[in-house]
């Protein structure tokens, strides 16, 4: 209850009393009170699957009419997870724009992904980044694939190294993600689609998005993989951090993602774009 208090930003005897009045107005027990908390009772149980999928329809249908209103007006929101597409690739999005002036592109950044990808994205239009977790309500379109590289301070051992094999890595001391992050994702930053599972060492920082990543890497001897382009960007404004090539790690799948059944036509346009062949040198797609 302390903790849905928290989320909801109410007070938790106002939280109890709401639910109080709940179980009056239905005549029926929701809860289970005991020392340890609350449960759900069985009838609650089937209740809130209802209000669950009532919740989310009733957000699912505010977000697509914002959605169509932006299209209404020419505005794409586009999200992004690290490194901001104008930064790690701007070749193509400036030829977007001049292809399309008539379309806005507004940025906003997001936390790393949590469990539905749908609600992680909330009302952006569209997200680049590496693949998110799967959802039947998000549709994905693959950009490119990258090698993985590993981010490390300069102070640290590996640093002077020109490259690297996985199998020297997986022991190494990890940035610790929060508990919340979706596994899948998180395990890519740590290399856990070679070790078979999360690492032994991680550090107790719990981050939940790119910048207190780069804050614990700044204070520890610990070590994170990613994407190479975004290595790019990093090392182009942070000094005290190196990158060194995994010459044998599984590619990074950068793509774009977005809500399904939304029928925004200007994401529509920014999907056909993206997806031309590029001819000229050092063009890529949005990268996160």
């Amino acid at each position: 209850m302390t903790r849905a208090a928290r989320r909801l930003d109410v007070a938790q005897p106002a939280l109890s009393q709401a639910i109080a009045q709940l179980e009056s107005d239905l005549s029926l027990k929701l809860l289970d009170r005991h020392a340890r908390g609350v449960t759900l009772t069985p009838a609650g149980a089937v209740l809130y699957e209802k209000a669950r999928l009532a919740v989310a329809a009733s957000r699912d249908a505010a977000q697509t009419a914002s959605s169509l209103a932006r299209a209404q007006a020419g505005t794409i929101e586009f999200g992004f997870v690290g490194s901001a597409p104008g930064l790690d690739s701007p070749e193509q999005l400036e030829a977007f724009a001049q292809a399309h002036p008539e379309i806005e592109i507004r940025y906003r950044e997001l936390p790393f992904p949590r469990l539905p990808t749908a609600d992680w994205m909330g009302d952006v239009d569209v997200v680049a980044c590496h693949l998110p977790p799967p959802d039947p309500a998000v549709w994905v379109r693959s950009l490119r694939r990258e090698p993985r590289m590993i981010l490390a301070p300069r102070r640290h051992p590996l640093s002077e190294r020109d490259e690297l094999a996985v199998e020297e890595v997986l022991d190494e001391l990890y940035i610790g993600l929060a508990e919340d992050i979706d596994p899948c994702w998180a395990g890519f930053w740590s290399l856990d689609d070679h070790r078979g599972g999360p690492p032994e060492r991680v550090t107790s920082d719990g981050a939940g998005n790119p910048q207190e990543v780069l804050a614990a890497l700044a204070m520890s001897d610990a070590i994170t993989a990613i994407p190479s382009s975004v290595a790019g960007v990093i090392l182009n404004l942070l000094s005290n951090l190196t990158a060194i090539p995994l010459r044998d790690a599984e590619p990074s799948e950068i793509v774009l993602a977005g809500h399904g059944g939304r029928a925004n036509p200007l994401i529509d346009t920014l999907i056909a774009f993206a997806a031309r062949p590029i001819t000229a040198p050092a063009k890529r797609g949005p990268a996160g």
